[in-house]
């Protein structure tokens, strides 16, 4: 009975979130550019402003903000094939991984230069260094990040793939990058698939195909990186962490195992390639259900106290990478 009770009490902030999910995703189709992350967080901020739902929408709101994006993540993992993976990450591998570990470090440095809340600067260096909204998706309930950080980060990180489909095609056709050179480019140094698809359809097909092949290996990326902010986060609230496989293990949060799972089960083909584009759009609906759930519960007043240095962090961060992945391609030639 007491369970019934819990189910029945997320229920009204769970519809309240996939409404919001619902229209958020019929913008993304019109405006492939947004997506539908980015407008279920500003429709759900913009509700907060008005009056910010509490109450009976409470639990679900909550249930929505955590659960399901963790749910979301592990329908990403079916996307991938191992196949995929050793084919295309052996030659984008020197590309990702620099991009990845100078990002990670320009993070670091930069976050401390501008003083920016340590959780907000992990969302933006992990959502700009491997894959946006999905990589902030992934890491906020380990490190445990505020609402308000959540919904910043994913603005930021919005804006600047906008600034990537207008100016990386130029940039590529300057730099004389072929189309396998230039997917190369958008897949490591654009994050959100949508913008991916976007500034890669511009340059032509060839490029288009690779570039999401691409950003769905970074995604892998997810995996060490959340299992060193679990780490992290747990000496940091003082827990003992035993450095042995069992002791690592059990930091790793379910859905990251899920993950790998979902992975698997692709790669052994019992998931047929016909049910691959209605998995990743439950995935991208779950997603905006969360990011929507999280703009409802947002501190508006946390939000504006954050002020304009994260937005500060992620530009430059966003150079790093593009600098960064210019380079590497230029030197792989």
């Amino acid at each position: 009975m007491a369970q019934m009770r819990d189910v029945t009490a997320k229920i009204p902030g769970m519809l309240l979130a996939a409404g919001i999910a619902a229209v958020a995703t019929v913008i993304g189709a019109f405006v492939p550019l947004v997506g539908s992350a980015l407008p279920a967080i500003v429709i759900g901020v913009v509700i907060a402003l008005i009056r910010r739902p509490g109450g009976p929408f409470a639990a679900g709101l909550k249930f929505s903000s955590k659960m399901v994006m963790q749910i979301a993540v592990v329908l990403l993992g079916s996307q991938l094939s191992l196949a995929q993976v050793a084919k295309v990450g052996v030659e984008s591998f020197p590309v990702m991984i620099s991009t990845l570990i100078v990002c990670l470090l320009a993070a670091w440095i930069l976050s401390r230069l501008l003083r920016v809340e340590s959780d907000l600067a992990v969302l933006i260096g992990v959502g700009t260094a491997i894959c946006g909204a999905s990589a902030i998706a992934a890491v906020s309930p380990v490190i445990k990040a505020r609402n308000a950080s959540i919904a910043y980060a994913v603005s930021t990180i919005f804006l600047f793939n906008v600034l990537a489909v207008l100016l990386f095609p130029p940039l590529g056709r300057l730099l004389g990058f072929t189309q396998h050179e230039f997917g190369l480019f958008a897949g490591t140094a654009v994050n959100d698939t949508s913008s991916v698809v976007a500034t890669a359809g511009i340059y032509g097909t060839a490029a288009l195909g690779f570039a999401v092949v691409v950003k769905l290996v970074r995604t892998l990326m997810i995996i060490p990186i959340s299992i060193g902010l679990a780490i992290h986060t747990a000496r940091r609230e003082g827990s003992r962490v035993a450095f042995t496989p069992r002791g690592i293990l059990t930091l790793v949060p379910w859905f990251l195992i899920g993950f790998l799972v979902a992975s698997l089960v692709r790669s052994i083909g019992v998931i047929p390639d016909a049910a691959l584009a209605p998995i990743s759009a439950a995935a991208m609906f779950l997603i905006a259900m969360a990011m929507a759930a999280i703009g409802l519960s947002t501190d508006i007043a946390g939000f504006r106290s954050a002020g304009l240095r994260p937005l500060v962090l992620g530009g430059l961060l966003w150079i790093v990478v593009t600098v960064t992945a210019v380079i590497a391609i230029l030197l792989l030639r």
